[in-house]
């Protein structure tokens, strides 16, 4: 009899990611090194025992929608307000100064002008996932530093996906004003509609059936998942309906429940997209792009810090915590990612250059996940130390 496709694969992914993890743990290494190079020796640049990562992919988003999802339960509505606002200047600040060196790099290589443009763009974003991934749940998020780290990311978010809206085309055109009219009554229109249902729905259905733990297991799933999808149904990401369906029960006496249950299956996603991470990553052409990407990778780990220390000090945060957000956030993003691949579906860049970003990224999410690991409080810390969940 053979073995299903997928069956196979998943055998593949987790046990071999245990068999890595296990040698990692013994030689102090973060784990998601580990979970990123079995998808490079599984993947179709090392084995190709696992020939198609688009599909784990696809799978792995959802543990970063989960991820969005539990960090909004950990926030109070009316702190998110304020949040934004104290990080809202340091946000779109940081994104110009990453976007100049971005350019200027990819400008000094021979990059054309859009290509630079684009590398630019790629430059301006944090990592969700390794900025959230990294950050304890139970201790940071009530902190000052926690909340800066969720918003600076948020704001992120946003201009992301403004990206995305003008390489997907054609802003100049009426449907393309038609669509960002959409995406900005989109947010609002979201943010009201997740209040009525929670208050008028949500909230009553928990507290009449609450005994039921796995209805509520199920029932935060389905709300988390169907906001999610009526966010980008509305013009906005998975990420963001993601994170307003988790602020929108963050008050309820059950949030905290539903945070504890709903961990492991984030973190089962969240080894498929590491893993996806490294197998989608094409090996034979990294020569080609090796030396830009290591001048690009030395300079996001180095300005990233230090600008985002800069800019908090200058908003009279202490000097420890604005080190500490500089470095959670010093690599480039999962929306970096995206950028690349739409940008040379579109033809708007080459295959060097979307290997530039891919090879920056993976070379970044690597670094500072050791850096950070290493040095910060972190769920996956090697130090008992610095061990916080």
């Amino acid at each position: 009899m053979e073995s299903d496709p997928v069956l196979f694969s998943f055998f593949l992914i987790f046990t071999s990611a245990a068999v890595l993890a296990t040698l990692a743990l013994f030689t102090r290494q973060p784990l998601v090194v580990a979970y990123i190079a079995i998808g490079v020796i599984l993947g179709p640049s090392g084995t190709s025992l696992i020939s198609d990562p688009s599909l784990i992919s696809s799978i792995a988003k959802i543990g970063i929608i989960f991820l969005l999802f539990l960090l909004g339960l950990d926030m109070q509505p009316s702190k998110l307000g304020n949040m934004l606002g104290s990080a809202l200047l340091v946000g779109l600040a940081s994104c110009a100064a990453f976007f100049a060196v971005g350019y200027a790099v990819g400008f000094l290589f021979g990059y054309t002008q859009l290509e630079s443009v684009i590398i630019g763009v790629a430059m301006m974003f944090s990592s969700t996932i390794i900025g959230i991934k990294l950050l304890p749940t139970t201790v940071l998020h009530h902190r000052r530093t926690g909340e800066l780290v969720v918003s600076l990311l948020l704001i992120q978010d946003v201009v992301a996906i403004i990206v995305l809206l003008v390489l997907t085309g054609g802003f100049l055109e009426f449907s393309s004003v038609d669509k960002l009219l959409k995406v900005g009554l989109a947010l609002p229109l979201l943010i009201g509609f997740a209040w009525l249902f929670v208050n008028f729905v949500l909230l009553k259905l928990l507290a009449k059936f609450d005994a039921f733990l796995e209805y509520v297991f199920l029932l935060a799933i389905g709300w988390c998942l169907g906001l999610s999808e009526l966010a980008t149904f509305a013009g906005l990401s998975h990420e963001i309906g993601a994170f307003i369906a988790g602020v929108s029960v963050a008050t309820s006496p059950i949030a905290q429940y539903i945070a504890v249950n709903l961990r492991p299956l984030r973190d089962f996603f969240l080894v498929m997209f590491f893993f996806s991470l490294g197998a989608g990553f094409q090996l034979g052409l990294l020569s080609h792009v090796l030396i830009p990407a290591l001048v690009m990778a030395t300079l996001v780990l180095v300005i990233k810090p230090i600008v985002f220390h800069g800019l908090l000090r200058n908003r009279s945060e202490s000097n420890t915590n604005s080190w500490e957000i500089g470095f959670r956030l010093g690599q480039i993003s999962e929306f970096s990612l995206l950028i690349a691949y739409i940008a040379s579906a579109e033809l708007l860049i080459g295959e060097d250059a979307s290997h530039l970003i891919q090879a920056t990224a993976i070379l970044t999410f690597l670094l500072s996940s050791y850096i950070v690991v290493f040095r910060y409080p972190t769920p996956i810390a090697v130090s008992d130390r610095l061990r916080r969940d």
